[in-house]
């Protein structure tokens, strides 16, 4: 049996570009599903977007750091800045906050309702939901946002955690190697939370694409689609056009993005329209898994 395969695109409403970039690949054959950011300052623009391609299945792109919240800010004082206004920006410290016990699951729950609430308003119906910088890889950050999941009738969460078998970048800096080898001992956690035991919320065999997030080049998809073993996976992606408006936007991937598109649109199109090569894999989203 071939190996079933969801291709994920991060970031939806970021900007008008990643918006349009998903839209064109998902019309090619390349992607399957997109996760929307509630607070991205591009998102009525992709809202109208998902809505232009109902197969496109649409999760909800948890923002916990790095962003603006939705909630009243004084609701959910463990996840600001010191501003009082913003999320915490920095990654580490919200992972160091969250293993001290510092980030209370009452403020990650009213946050996760809020982003949820907003695209269901729009008329977008969730298929799942995965986190911004992948902070639900910590079992705190887990627990709640699976409860929240439940909730809202969402069945399907992102698995965090990349698979020893996935080809690493040579770009991938040893520091991020080394960040992913030491959270990975966290994966039994997660597959032991209640949800996930019960199944009462469905995930992957596991996320490919983490450690190459800003070095997914054309050599590095190809790698990793070359070495899919049974089992249903999803490929994490960042496509986009690196713009103005994406100059305007904090972010460390710029240029990448278009690498990504690239690489997407050459590697996992439609044989009918640039991809010449029949697929070692099933495409599905993540409206097959339920």
């Amino acid at each position: 049996m071939l190996p079933r395969l969801i291709v994920n695109a991060d970031d939806f409403g970021l900007t008008p570009g990643i918006n349009r970039a998903i839209a064109e690949l998902h019309t090619l054959g390349a992607l399957t599903s997109a996760t929307l950011m509630a607070n991205g300052p591009a998102f009525t623009d992709a809202v109208r977007t998902a809505l232009a391609h109902p197969t496109l299945a649409i999760g909800c792109h948890i923002v916990l750091t790095d962003g603006t919240p939705l909630s009243p800010p004084h609701t959910i004082p463990t996840l600001l800045a010191p501003d009082g206004i913003h999320l915490r920006p920095s990654l580490a410290d919200f992972f160091l906050s969250a293993s001290r016990g510092k980030i209370s699951s009452s403020d990650i729950t009213r946050e996760a309702h809020a982003q949820i609430a907003r695209l269901q308003q729009h008329g977008i119906h969730p298929s799942h939901i995965d986190t911004h910088k992948h902070t639900h890889i910590l079992p705190q950050i887990a627990r709640p946002l699976l409860a929240v999941a439940e909730s809202t009738g969402i069945r399907a969460i992102r698995n965090p955690f990349e698979p020893a078998w996935c080809p690493i970048p040579n770009a991938t800096p040893y520091l991020r190697r080394l960040q992913l080898r030491l959270l990975h001992q966290l994966h039994s956690r997660f597959l032991t939370l209640p949800q996930i035991c019960s199944r009462a919320i469905l995930t992957t065999d596991g996320t490919l694409g983490v450690a190459a997030t800003g070095s997914l080049d054309s050599t590095a998809l190809r790698s990793i689609l070359a070495h899919i073993p049974s089992g249903t996976w999803e490929l994490v992606c960042h496509p986009g056009y690196n713009d103005p408006d994406l100059a305007a936007i904090p972010t460390r991937l710029r240029s990448s993005r278009d690498i990504e598109r690239i690489a997407l649109l050459e590697a996992l199109s439609n044989p009918s329209t640039v991809s010449p090569n029949p697929r070692p894999f099933q495409s599905i989203n993540y409206k097959d898994l339920l």
